[in-house]
């Protein structure tokens, strides 16, 4: 159990039998009355933020969320496969843990998994990855300036937005937290 004082940021709870995860938090001492602590938290497993204010005297339930290094391996329908780095023993994650990371992933790519009393709530890519482009409609001669974008697809199926100069075959730098382009890779 923690206090409302000792919360920070990036703490794990259990509220309501679900895991949240501290992303905002706000101490406030109102002239009058009670102190409170005014909160966003996270849901880890799904992704939804909620706001929650705390009373100076509630106690709230830490959660420890064990943090596991994987390697994705191959997926076959919904049913993704997963090799833990350090006991070599084969995970199965499916398509509804993943969320939206389903369309950045790699072979060979390593992830870490947020694991909460033994299930596996999801999945943090890296903060960028190379992927290649698989098609995007041909750049015009001069397109070299960042003015306009379009749509490319990428080797995982995944679209999103280019500069006009990126042409199909070219490896791109991608944020995977907002899924977007950051700059051509140098390989």
């Amino acid at each position: 159990m923690v206090s409302i004082n000792q919360l920070k940021t990036g703490l794990t709870v259990l509220i309501d039998s679900t895991v949240y995860q501290i992303v905002d938090l706000q101490h406030v001492k109102p002239g009058k009355g009670a102190a409170f602590v005014r909160t966003k938290l996270k849901n880890i497993k799904i992704g939804t933020v909620i706001e929650r204010t705390f009373r100076g005297e509630e106690k709230i339930q830490d959660a420890f969320v064990e943090e596991k290094k994987l390697q994705y391996l191959y997926h076959k329908d919904a049913i993704y496969h997963f090799m833990d780095q350090e006991s070599f023993e084969e995970l199965i994650i499916n398509q509804k843990t993943l969320q939206e990371n389903i369309m950045l992933l790699k072979d060979n790519i390593e992830v870490t998994a947020l694991i909460y009393d033994g299930e596996i709530l999801t999945i943090i890519l890296p903060n960028f990855i190379n992927l290649r482009v698989e098609y995007t409609e041909p750049g015009a001669k001069g397109d070299t300036v960042k003015a306009g974008s379009k749509l490319a697809r990428l080797e995982t199926g995944a679209e999103i937005q280019v500069p006009l100069f990126i042409d199909s075959g070219n490896v791109i730098k991608i944020d995977t937290r907002s899924k977007q382009y950051v700059e051509r890779a140098n390989i």
